[in-house]
């Protein structure tokens, strides 16, 4: 159960007001953020840090960037790994804020707040690493098209190879899409804004998401059923690290529960009109899914076939998932102690 595998699907626009329009006209060059989310992955960071001060000093002719990096972490443990990455003389340093509140989204929130008169922001999370080119195909493609965003692939990189169960699951695949190619939602792990269409729409992060996963969907969403435009380019590739205490079966299938889950609540919270008929027709779509799913999965393992069998459990727990997350329930993932 993806929460963000969608493409092509144009959505019309909510309301009479216009969708504010991208800035990538502008004859200024535009100031430009590159936010780097960490949660306790300091070694994760220290690896990232210099190959995105890299890619900033690759686009200042065109832009004028830096990179944040929003400590997550209760006791500011990325304070240290920050301040050692400083640039050589002539070149960007980072520059790090501590967002002491737990959640993913009150840090997407204090990197907002962060870039309050600036004209882009370009999220990338800690245990990603991208790719050469990466930060400049982004700026390519919002130029091209004057977008309100931009997303690109974030393929696996496992630091152990996983069995075969989990890599015929699909769970970390990368999802793909013509270059481009019009989506309507995305992985704020590999994601340009342009932030005069945000700020119009006085679009933020929901914190009731914040421990449980879903904001990027909710949030990008938002944006496509406002009548703005998210792009998809290839080349703005983002390899994603996968521990290997991720990449079990256990781990995989109580992220499709979660990703069932909020899939449902994004849609729910989306919805026109009364809610209770799609909080019942996705509960629905859930238990059908669920069903036919655990007898297929069933089926598999009788025969032996390890990769239907991934395939079929997976979306079967993503379908009990739905269920929950249609009613509401919520499903966390991110809850951690304040210390």
């Amino acid at each position: 159960m993806s929460e963000q595998h969608e493409s092509d699907g144009v959505v019309g626009r909510r309301g009479s007001a216009p969708v504010p329009r991208g800035r990538a006209d502008t004859p200024d060059a535009p100031h430009l953020t590159v936010a780097v989310l960490t949660y306790r992955r300091n070694a994760y960071l220290a690896e990232l840090l210099p190959v995105l001060l890299t890619q900033v000093d690759g686009v200042r002719e065109r832009v004028r960037p830096r990179v944040l990096v929003v400590d997550n972490d209760p006791r500011a443990g990325a304070a240290e790994v920050v301040s050692g990455a400083a640039g050589e003389p002539g070149r960007i340093s980072p520059s790090y804020v501590h967002e002491a509140e737990p959640g993913i989204v009150a840090g997407r929130n204090r990197a907002l707040a962060e870039c309050a008169d600036e004209d882009l922001l370009v999220f990338i999370d800690d245990d990603e690493m991208p790719r050469s080119g990466w930060l400049a195909a982004l700026l390519a493609a919002w130029r091209e098209h004057g977008c309100a965003a931009v997303t690109g692939p974030t393929p696996p990189a496992y630091e152990k190879v996983p069995d075969d169960w989990v890599t015929a699951s699909g769970a970390f695949d990368s999802w793909q899409a013509d270059d481009g190619a019009r989506v309507t939602s995305a992985d704020t792990g590999n994601l340009l804004l342009d932030l005069a269409v945000v700020r119009g729409l006085g679009l933020r992060f929901d914190p009731r998401y914040g421990l449980t996963g879903g904001e990027d969907s909710l949030f990008t969403r938002s944006l496509s059923l406002a009548g703005a435009t998210i792009r998809f380019t290839t080349g703005a590739v983002v390899d994603k690290r996968v521990a290997p205490e991720r990449a079990t079966r256990d781990w995989v299938l109580r992220r499709s529960f979660r990703a069932g889950s909020s899939w449902a609540r994004v849609r729910v919270d989306t919805s026109t009109g009364s809610r209770l008929p799609a909080r019942l027709g996705y509960a629905a779509k859930g238990l059908a899914r669920a069903g036919r799913d655990a007898v297929r999965a069933q089926a598999a393992r009788g025969r032996g076939d390890t990769a239907a069998r991934a395939v079929h459990e997976v979306s079967c727990r993503g379908g009990l998932g739905m269920v929950v997350g249609a009613f509401g329930g919520r499903v966390l993932e991110y809850g951690r102690s304040a210390s």
